[in-house]
């Protein structure tokens, strides 16, 4: 019998390699998508001796049109899993960062969160099983330090959230994935300086993964995990607005972002 093939986005590291490194333990073939090519045939590689699994790569910028639109079509032949990791933040303030970048963000994530969720669902609506995990952020349920990064990923909670409702009942289901900060390289990248930030707040990518699958087991929607994360947002939908920008001020501690 064949088995259930799983499309990841930004799985060179990261979460993205987490959920890569589970779903091929849990006997999925594989779509790897990401810009560097030596990482994903890398990790291809791994994957295929350690699980047996059949592991495609695509490269692809999914900031760029043509690259998306070649990643749309492949998750048209169908997919179970789709999971829409790929995304970035940047550094600096909105007002003096160049333009382009920031339109380059929107695109990697909420662009093509929309445009790969619009061709993967069709195949799994039609054989009644999928799943499309988007990976958004508790900067998406709280006003952060980072204008356009929490739009972003407020967009991607909204949306998810709007289509499990439209969902209810098809077999497919889709959720929200919202971790506070990660031990992965996104601060690095992004040029974020995390310095000082209590080691309280900070969450290892196998316990993500772990508590996500356990969620989407459960068919939760908005996947928060951390007990640490759940109470603050818990605690910023009870309390006022002001106060809430307050408190992520402080967890922010003022760093530079976009």
């Amino acid at each position: 019998m064949s088995r259930p093939v799983a499309l990841i986005t930004g799985p060179t590291s990261g979460l993205g390699e987490g959920f890569a490194r589970r779903y091929a333990a849990d006997g999925h073939d594989l779509v790897l998508v990401a810009r560097d090519a030596d990482r994903l045939e890398g990790l291809a590689a791994e994957l295929r001796a350690l699980h047996g699994v059949t592991v495609e790569v695509l490269v692809a910028d999914l900031a760029v049109e043509s690259d998306r639109r070649r990643v749309a079509d492949r998750l048209g032949a169908g997919v179970r899993v789709l999971v829409n990791n790929a995304g970035f933040g940047t550094s600096g303030e909105f007002w003096s960062a160049d333009y382009a970048l920031l339109q380059k963000q929107l695109d990697v994530n909420v662009t093509a969160v929309m445009q790969l969720t619009h061709a993967a669902l069709p195949p799994m609506l039609a054989a009644g099983a999928g799943t499309v995990l988007n990976v958004a952020s508790v900067a998406g349920l709280l006003p952060g330090r980072g204008s356009t990064y929490s739009a972003s990923k407020a967009w991607v909670v909204a949306f998810s959230e709007g289509l499990a409702n439209g969902l209810t009942g098809t077999g497919v289901g889709v959720h929200a994935l919202c971790p506070g900060f990660v031990h992965t390289e996104f601060h690095q990248r992004a040029g974020i300086d995390m310095e000082g930030t209590p080691s309280v707040l900070w969450l290892e990518v196998d316990d993500v993964v772990r508590d996500t699958m356990a969620d989407i087991a459960r068919d939760k929607v908005v996947i928060i995990p951390g007990l640490q994360y759940k109470v603050l947002t818990t605690a910023g939908r009870m309390v006022p607005r002001n106060l809430v920008r307050a408190m992520t001020k402080v967890v922010g501690r003022g760093r530079g972002r976009t």
